[in-house]
């Protein structure tokens, strides 16, 4: 716990409204969206400015006090769960659009920004900013950025990291940085732009945020293919990209995502199918009649049992929707859900998919697959409950196996949920011992007296590698 010398050091900063280490105010800190994992903070504090937080992080640094930035707390990898007490850093009073500069084409913000808030204004001035996790109606610009979050349109427009163009940062010592520009060119010195987006809060505190744009795209199309063959699924994505074709989304999902979604969001999607592919492509409308064309041509020659296109504006947004709403979808089938994000060249994606089925019933587990089809990006999830031991062991087995299966097709662990504490054992697979060791050298760098949302990325012990057979 901390002392009382340190809380009324911390209330002469901010202010005692701001600080709060009662213990409901501290349990509501405790935990973000991952199960299993909960922590209490010593003292919760809502800064308002970058000088406030200067000043927190120069008395962290000087009493080794943990500090965990956080922003709604829609984490999946357990990466905002404070696992050494500390203090929980809030943004709700860093929560302003800067400005919107329609010459430059950028966004300047604060970190405490909605997504969906920001995507709203932008648009409203004709202009478009991608990133779209599916979080984003209640998620944080700044926790998108600490995440490297990615979303539905990441296979055509990229993810987080290809939209910051510059930082305000306070490193662990209090010192303030500016990192970046409006630039379209910029190589003076290392990318420190680069190195913060995706750091899951380990290397310093973003208090500001200038976000690339683009123009809004003229038009969109969506489409929805029917599969009673998985495989045929997979292989018509492989195939739409062989044909030079890089749609907005490409989603897939199986069989049992489709049953929950639809029980969930009724909007009349057919439950009968073994698979769905959701499509959508955006741009010019001569380039996107042309390109939904060909699709539905692939679909079909790839022995797809329905393809439709969606007749209205209102129609695709429902499809996309429900999308979107898989992961509550599936949260009402059991008490504890549990969410990944295994990822493969797209090329790989039919093997991936028999992959987690085959593990799936190895274990006897019941695991739903849906997620970014063609970014490689699949989320397979698992419906279960925490206080059946017994399972729980059988579906940390299962998701081990489909981690090393993504590994061994030239995968990785993660592709949007970040490593946190969840896979942090597993991050050695992918970096081998090596990488590990230069990425602690940069951590150390930074963070000497190991403040900054200590315990995440890194784990004290690694999982041996199990090898499986495809």
């Amino acid at each position: 716990m901390l002392t009382r010398q340190i809380i009324e050091k911390l209330i002469a900063i901010v202010g005692k409204e701001n600080v709060d280490d009662s213990q409901v105010g501290r349990l509501v800190y405790s935990y973000d969206a991952t199960p299993q994992f909960q922590s209490m903070p010593d003292v919760v504090v809502a800064p308002r400015s970058t000088k406030e937080i200067s000043e927190i992080l120069r008395l962290c640094d000087k009493f080794q006090i943990p500090i965990v930035p956080r922003g709604s707390g829609t984490n999946l990898c357990a990466g905002t769960t404070p696992i050494e007490g500390g203090i929980v850093l809030l943004f709700k009073h860093m929560n302003n659009i800067l400005e919107i500069d329609e010459e430059n084409l950028t966004v300047t913000v604060q970190p405490g920004v909605i997504t969906l808030d920001l995507i709203r204004a932008v648009e409203a001035k004709g202009l478009f900013y991608p990133p779209d996790p599916s979080s984003m109606s209640i998620s944080t610009i700044g926790g998108n950025i600490n995440e490297n979050s990615g979303g539905l349109r990441g296979l055509k427009y990229g993810v987080t990291r290809d939209y910051v163009l510059a930082l305000e940062i306070v490193l662990p010592n209090g010192d303030i940085i500016r990192t970046g520009g409006k630039l379209a060119k910029d190589v003076a010195g290392y990318d420190l732009t680069r190195l913060f987006v995706g750091s899951e809060g380990t290397l310093g505190v973003i208090t500001e945020a200038t976000l690339k744009l683009i123009p809004m795209p003229e038009t969109k199309k969506t489409l929805l293919a029917l599969y009673q063959d998985l495989d045929a699924a997979a292989r018509s994505v492989s195939k739409i990209i062989a044909n030079k074709i890089i749609p907005a989304t490409l989603e897939f999902l199986d069989q049992p995502t489709l049953e929950a979604v639809e029980d969930f969001a009724k909007i009349g999607l057919p439950t009968n199918v073994k698979a769905v592919l959701l499509i959508e492509q955006d741009g010019p409308a001569e380039i996107v009649d042309r390109d939904i064309e060909m699709i539905a041509t692939i679909c079909q020659e790839q022995a797809a049992e329905s393809v439709e296109i969606a007749a209205d504006v209102e129609t695709a947004a429902k499809l996309s929707m429900a999308r979107r709403s898989a992961l509550s979808a599936l949260a009402r089938l059991k008490p504890t859900t549990i969410l990944e994000d295994a990822t493969v060249p797209r090329s790989e994606i039919a093997k991936m998919v028999n992959a987690i089925e085959k593990i799936a019933q190895k274990y006897d587990v019941m695991i739903c697959t849906f997620g970014h089809a063609g970014d490689g990006n699949l989320h397979p999830t698992c419906p279960t409950d925490i206080r059946d031991k017994d399972e729980m062991e059988r579906v940390e087995k299962a998701f081990e196996e489909i981690f090393a299966a993504a590994i061994e097709l030239g995968g990785t662990i993660t592709g949007e949920h970040g490593v946190g504490i969840v896979k942090a054992p597993y991050l050695e697979w992918k970096l081998a011992p090596e990488g590990i060791a230069a990425m602690k050298a940069i951590k150390s760098a930074f963070d000497p007296n190991n403040i900054m949302n200590p315990g995440k990325v890194f784990a004290k012990e690694s999982r041996k590698r199990v090898v499986v057979s495809q």
